[in-house]
């Protein structure tokens, strides 16, 4: 069985049995699928690694593309390696981040994966935590309650693919010929972005995924970001504390 779900930014209470009983009849090699924004590789902290320890004692194997609210300098530290025909990173043998641009079979199914998004909450600027300053203008904005992060604490510019991810994703399109049965992002392509909200904006990561709206076959694309839960056009699920089972 392959389950799919949205944002959990660290807080896996969904994943309880009383929650998600469906998890009494299911195996390592079920998998339940986090649209982005997975937010459990954030600090380092002891309790985190219980955290993630508890998710590894789980029945099922979790995975998980990158939102926009990861913390990517922790990530990066961790090897690349292959799985089930794509490039993964192993946070525990169990719970397992999907890269960008990779094409993954699982189940007999093939999945396109393009984690990623731009953040929305950051309109009065991102903090540079070196600045001398940098306490002050802290401090200022949270009087004023402004909407601000801090780079390389709360917001990395890793949020959006690299070059290189985005070359990836094309030519791994290319080699399967742009067919795919299921399209995993944590953003939504232009179409679906202005049909969810027509004052949206778009960026390079959602005009990418538009191109792969366009030129791909595909049955379903799953993907999170906007914290609802919402089928658009049949063919594209928006996820977010909801738990679906997808095959």
């Amino acid at each position: 069985m392959v389950f799919a779900t949205g944002d959990t930014h660290g807080n896996f209470l969904r994943f309880h049995a009383e929650n998600f009983p469906e998890q009494e009849n299911m195996t390592k090699s079920d998998y339940v699928i986090i649209c982005g924004d997975f937010g459990g590789v954030w600090d380092g902290s002891k309790k985190e690694q219980q955290t993630l320890d508890w998710l590894e004692s789980l029945p099922f194997t979790v995975l998980f593309v990158s939102g926009n609210h990861e913390n990517f300098d922790l990530l990066k530290r961790l090897p690349v390696e292959e799985w089930h025909g794509g490039k993964v990173q192993f946070i525990r043998p169990h719970v397992i981040h999907l890269l960008r641009g990779q094409v993954f079979e699982i189940e007999g199914y093939t999945f396109f994966t393009m984690g990623g998004a731009s953040s929305h909450d950051i309109e009065d600027g991102i903090l540079n935590p070196h600045a001398e300053d940098f306490e002050e203008q802290y401090w200022f904005m949270r009087r004023m309650r402004c909407r601000f992060r801090v780079d390389h604490r709360t917001w990395w510019k890793e949020e959006l693919p690299s070059d290189e991810e985005y070359a990836e994703a094309q030519n791994n399109l290319e080699r399967i010929g742009w067919a795919v049965d299921y399209i995993i992002t944590h953003c939504a392509p232009n179409r679906v972005v202005k049909k969810l909200n027509p004052d949206y904006t778009f960026d390079r990561l959602t005009t990418f995924l538009e191109t792969v709206r366009r030129k791909a076959k595909f049955h379903y694309w799953l993907f999170a970001h906007y914290h609802d839960n919402k089928n658009i056009e049949e063919r594209y699920v928006l996820l977010w504390e909801q738990i679906v089972q997808i095959i």
